[in-house]
């Protein structure tokens, strides 16, 4: 189908009145899972990461990565996956509350960077969101349950120092750097089609197994710089306070004035 009859599709579907033939028809662009990265260190983060994965670290009172994990169970989504490592067994202590999450292991995590973690877990990125799992958010609606493209979250940024990304006339991703003037601040949660998965798939491997320094690459540069053109990822605008990446000590502290 075209976009805009897509777009009618889902309006109907969000509001209740879609027949059953009409969900039949959304069915190939329903987010059917979820897949978190979760096995770096959080060295940042320390000392609350020596003992504890940075997405375990509880924020008011929550884990960091429930925010997410309930956010996807709101649209939808069960069918969850973790990525982990550092502190492998401490995620063990999420199936009590959420019975229904499989984990993979990268035991490698300490010696290649998070490209590894997309590798073990590429060949379920079809139709799947693939988060940061350190991410803490606070308004759920910025996951979708239906998606055209293969999309990407972004801040716009009259200026920022992180990883960035500028748009063609279309709103999809054109270039992605670190620092830089009026563009969008990357957001590390992706969401990808069947059409592109496969191909992520296949180029994923090709720069870890055969690139040189494939290994230490993040994940992200393969389909945003190395095969850069090759794919159409839609950047969709979400707002500062939607969600918050908690880099440093300090700035826990002040989101959760109980570790003062």
């Amino acid at each position: 189908m075209d976009r805009a009859e897509f777009d009618k599709l889902v309006e109907l579907a969000e509001t209740g009145l879609a027949d059953e033939n009409e969900l039949t028809r959304l069915e190939p662009y329903r987010a059917k899972r979820a897949i978190f990265l979760a096995a770096g260190m959080g060295t940042r983060l320390r000392p609350i990461t020596v003992n504890t994965p940075k997405p375990l670290v509880r924020v008011n009172e929550k884990r960091i990565i429930e925010t997410m994990i309930d956010a996807c169970l709101e649209i939808g989504i069960s069918e969850i996956y973790i990525v982990r490592g550092y502190l492998a067994d401490e995620f063990d202590i999420l199936l009590k509350k959420y019975p229904m999450i499989k984990f993979i292991d990268n035991l490698e995590y300490d010696v290649a960077n998070n490209i590894l973690s997309a590798v073990k877990s590429c060949h379920l990125f079809e139709n799947a969101y693939v988060l940061e799992a350190d991410l803490l958010v606070t308004n759920p609606k910025i996951l979708k349950k239906y998606h055209y493209d293969s999309e990407v979250l972004g801040i716009w940024k009259s200026y920022s120092d992180d990883w960035c990304m500028t748009s063609d006339h279309e709103g999809y991703v054109l270039s992605e750097f670190v620092g830089g003037k009026n563009c969008y601040q990357m957001v590390g949660i992706y969401y990808w089609n069947k059409q592109d998965a496969k191909m992520l798939k296949i180029d994923l491997n090709e720069v870890y197994y055969r690139m040189p320094g494939g290994h230490d690459m993040y994940w992200e540069t393969v389909p945003n710089q190395i095969y850069q053109g090759k794919y159409k990822i839609k950047i969709v605008s979400c707002q500062q306070d939607d969600v918050v990446e908690i880099d440093t000590f300090d700035e826990l502290r002040q989101i959760d004035k109980s570790y003062l």
